[in-house]
């Protein structure tokens, strides 16, 4: 190491340290490389001394796949503002492989405070990127679900139970319709499950791509779907009701040459305040039946009444 930055950065401490750190001079070329810095990439410090880490090292990217070593440095930045950096950014490691750090870049300065170098300090990750995968896949488990790719009943449970809240505290008008895929079982006996488990997934695709951007829509149980509608009245539940009911008539599937394509009967109720989900619920199922007993594929929507 260069006599000027050895009294910088003592190489027995760095190289004491579990953090992986390597050492440039102004014009980047590497001139320590710490001993984990070999274990966590490959190289040893023979391998790379004298060298700059765009030459075949590192070769650090983004999360785009973008060559940071001809762009934005994260250590460049820093030998050229003099102000601290921190990035996650993708190494090459010797054996070729990509492995995800967080690479923390700071000044080396003389005595006269001139920028004569800078450090890197940089950890792997991939441990703790592997957690967050596995937290957003757990996340997923708890709140979509897996045959729709929709909110599953809880979530969309919360959803309703967080609208209904607004709705006693502040005024704020919400409904919920309730949709029931008209004679599902015989979908089910006449061409298989499998079948059933695609028109199910094809009704709650063309629910949740017809929606308002602030509309909620979950699978309820077997073959209803409940959608939670803030910000609406009576009238606007309605359009938004047939519009969806006529939507799903019109989708459809081509399974064994044949197509296959099925109607909801739809019930909707207006929430009151202080309503709990349970009581609301139940009031909109009271009108999908009500759709069922006028002949199915149609909307029945409970009438209004003061709130208590």
């Amino acid at each position: 190491m260069d006599e000027s930055l050895l009294s910088l950065v003592p190489e027995a401490l760095l190289n004491s340290l579990y953090d992986a750190v390597y050492v440039t001079d102004a014009d980047r070329r590497i001139v320590f490389w710490n001993r984990a810095a070999e274990q966590l990439t490959g190289f040893r410090a023979a391998e790379v001394k004298g060298h700059c880490c765009a030459e075949n090292i590192l070769q650090h990217v983004d999360g785009n796949g973008a060559n940071l070593c001809t762009g934005d440095c994260p250590l460049s930045g820093v030998l050229r503002t003099g102000e601290p950096r921190e990035a996650a950014i993708f190494l090459h490691h010797k054996d070729g492989a990509r492995i995800p750090v967080r690479a923390r870049c700071a000044p080396l300065r003389d005595s006269a405070e001139r920028i004569i170098g800078a450090m890197e300090v940089f950890n792997d990750i991939s441990s703790l990127t592997a957690m967050q995968d596995k937290l957003h896949a757990l996340e997923r488990l708890a709140y979509v679900d897996s045959l729709t790719q929709i909110s599953n009943r809880r979530h969309i449970e919360e959803n309703l139970q967080r609208r209904l809240d607004e709705r006693s505290r502040y005024g704020w008008a919400c409904g919920i319709l309730l949709l029931d895929i008209d004679r599902f079982k015989d979908v089910n006996d006449a061409h298989g499950h499998a079948a059933g488990d695609k028109v199910l997934a094809m009704v709650a695709s063309t629910l949740a791509s017809n929606l308002r951007s602030f509309d909620a829509v979950g699978r309820w149980g077997g073959e209803e779907f409940l959608l939670v509608l803030p910000q609406v009245n009576r009238e606007v539940m309605a359009q938004i009701a047939e519009r969806l009911r006529v939507l799903v008539e019109k989708s459809f599937l081509i399974l064994g040459g044949h197509r296959l394509s099925v109607t909801v009967s739809v019930g909707g109720a207006l929430a009151r305040k202080r309503e709990s989900v349970g009581a609301l619920v139940k009031r909109a199922d009271a009108q999908t039946y009500r759709s069922k007993a006028n002949g199915r594929n149609c909307v029945s929507l409970a009438e209004e009444e003061d709130d208590a």
